[in-house]
């Protein structure tokens, strides 16, 4: 950088070909610290957790994507919805659960396999369920997230062999309506007014085009490819 290299010539130039003394040729005009801080991104919060690595780019999204979802953004419509998709045994669920571990985060998890039932519309309101117990965890001023593990392997469309029902359906309708309306959450038989608070959900998955596709489109879901 030019501005340590004045200061590092400092003394060993003739003077005959300095300018008058407190000048820039002589002196650097800005600190070290002052250019860092202005022109480099630093990070004061280091990418390990309990020993393991944190894939940068990946801490960032996900940080991010939690933090515009609790922050007040007017006329800002941020996706309610982050989407991480990529191959098998790749280390997407462990990773999340490790920046959930920095951020104090305890999350609501779920798996596919609480997305099918004996009975029809049970999975769906399960969703809602555990949204609002997140949401309340939300009011009690703690920072909390709704966590879907292989949300493709319950509600997606795994081809012929496997059977597309209504809970399949419904779990996709009801992702729909909570991306929309994140703060008008709720149950059978409620049917209050009162604005519950908002909370990201995070998913993960080996295949997204099997799931509907209005519910991954940009606004809904955001996508990180892993």
């Amino acid at each position: 950088d030019d501005q340590q290299d004045i200061r590092r010539g400092k003394g060993k130039v003739d003077s005959l070909f300095q300018a008058p003394m407190g000048s820039g040729t002589h002196n650097a005009i800005m600190s070290s610290y002052d250019y860092i801080s202005t022109a480099q991104r630093t990070y004061s919060l280091d990418n390990m957790m309990d020993g393991y690595y944190i894939a940068p780019a990946f801490m960032d999204k996900l940080v991010v994507h939690i933090s515009k979802n609790f922050m007040n953004l007017p006329n800002i419509k941020v996706p309610l919805i982050l989407g991480i998709w990529g191959g098998k045994g790749q280390g997407k669920s462990f990773q999340c659960e490790l920046v959930f571990a920095k951020l104090g985060i305890n999350p609501i998890m779920m798996s596919a396999g609480e997305l099918e039932s004996g009975d029809a519309g049970e999975p769906a309101k399960l969703i809602r369920k555990r949204y609002r117990e997140a949401a309340d965890i939300v009011k009690k001023g703690k920072m909390c997230v709704l966590f879907i593990n292989d949300l493709d392997a319950g509600a997606g469309r795994m081809g012929s062999t496997t059977q597309y029902t209504v809970n399949n359906q419904m779990v996709n309708a009801t992702l729909m309506n909570i991306a929309d309306n994140p703060t008008n959450v709720q149950l059978p038989g409620m049917y209050n007014k009162e604005e519950n608070p908002r909370v990201p959900i995070v998913v993960t998955g080996n295949d997204f085009s099997t799931l509907y596709a209005p519910l991954i489109r940009d606004g809904r879901m955001e996508k990180f490819y892993w």
